[in-house]
């Protein structure tokens, strides 16, 4: 029988998006790992260029992403946003997402919003020890929302968005193993206060519980389901306006992950994989997984934007630093946002958006 060797997109997939059966090593240093990670990047080139603050930050058709209460008080009544992001381009031209997101006010007090995530992974190539292809595998994963938002008084709004999540990153045996495409469903709840002035100055600030939902699994052994990237998320923002023209925001986003840790080797991986959703989140409190985003943004005339950023994580969520920049220019209805991430740690925690150009488009529709 032949045995499987994998390309690195294979290996890209079993290491690094956590088939069940990456976690029958138990990990010696508590890392926090979770299913379809492709959920926690930042699918915007506005915050992406921010250091990927984004909760607490004014709102547009993205916000959906982050915080969907804030619809309500945006600008427009309506806007829809489009962001390409490129992923590994040190070692593949072929892996990307690619994010449509939109809202549309009802009325002064509420709103709709929905939005699609679609992450490529490439073609891979499965070929045995002695170079034969066995086969080419194409793996995808995407999700898609729909979400309500309302002002629940003059300062402060809520909104919920419901998921759906579909993974499939290999199908058929592999590796003496039979994968499926796993699927789920997940909540997020968010609260955003707006303390705006008329001016466009003052404080903003938001509160974000996201990815709550059912674990998914890849195999047909309902024991070795995988938790979903669950967070709590808190950010802030304050933009002074100098002038007529000349405005500065600042903006900072602290994100607390809500996955138990994997055991230790003194630990049950049996009582991991047995632990539910609820359990799960209040066993996340001993994980030290977090994540810390500030960035800053001048606005010219509102037509032209210059940012820049930096983000840190803990080790148990990654161990990435990166600093961010980022342009943005406004004409008319339209905005389009470019974000550049130079990476300041070791290639081996790099973030795999290292030295790669993330696209925007963004369009203002119905304004008030």
């Amino acid at each position: 029988m032949k045995r499987i060797k994998m390309n690195r997109c294979t290996l890209f997939i079993l290491a690094g998006f956590v088939l069940s059966s990456a976690h029958a090593q138990k990990s010696a240093i508590n890392a926090t790992t979770t299913a379809v990670p492709f959920l926690k990047i930042s699918p915007d080139a506005r915050s992406g260029g921010m250091g990927d603050a984004g909760i607490g930050l004014s709102a547009d058709a993205n916000s959906v992403f982050y915080n969907g209460a804030k619809t309500v008080f945006a600008a427009s009544k309506a806007g829809i946003a489009a962001t390409y992001t490129p992923w590994m381009k040190d070692i593949a031209d072929d892996m990307y997402m690619a994010t449509l997101a939109g809202y549309k006010q009802l009325d002064e007090e509420q709103a709709l919003t929905g939005s699609v995530r679609y992450f490529n992974l490439g073609n891979c190539n499965v070929i045995n020890y002695n170079g034969d292809l066995l086969s080419t595998a194409h793996p995808r994963e995407y999700a898609f929302d729909l979400g309500y938002a309302r002002k629940i008084s003059r300062v402060f709004s809520a909104g919920v968005a419901l998921r759906y999540i579909h993974s499939k990153l290999a199908t058929g045996s592999l590796n003496g193993s039979s994968y499926k495409a796993g699927t789920a469903v997940a909540a997020d709840l968010s609260v955003f206060y707006n303390g705006v002035k008329e001016n466009g100055g003052g404080w903003t600030a938001g509160f974000s519980l996201s990815n709550l939902g059912s674990k998914i699994g890849y195999t047909n052994d309902n024991t070795r389901k995988d938790f979903l990237p669950a967070n709590l998320g808190i950010g802030t923002a304050y933009t002074d306006v100098w002038d007529d023209q000349n405005r500065f925001t600042i903006a900072l986003d602290v994100n607390k992950s809500l996955v138990p840790k994997v055991p230790d080797a003194t630990e049950s991986m049996n009582a991991y994989y047995n632990k539910g959703v609820i359990d799960g989140v209040f066993n996340s409190f001993n994980n030290n997984a977090w994540s810390m985003g500030l960035g800053m943004e001048y606005a010219y005339d509102q037509r032209l934007f210059v940012r820049g950023g930096y983000s840190t994580q803990t080790y148990a969520a990654g161990n990435w630093q990166y600093v961010t920049t980022g342009l943005g220019l406004r004409y008319d209805i339209a905005t389009i946002n470019f974000s550049y991430f130079i990476p300041t740690g070791d290639k081996v925690n790099r973030n795999p958006l290292a030295n790669t150009i993330r696209f925007g488009v963004l369009f203002q529709l119905y304004g008030k």
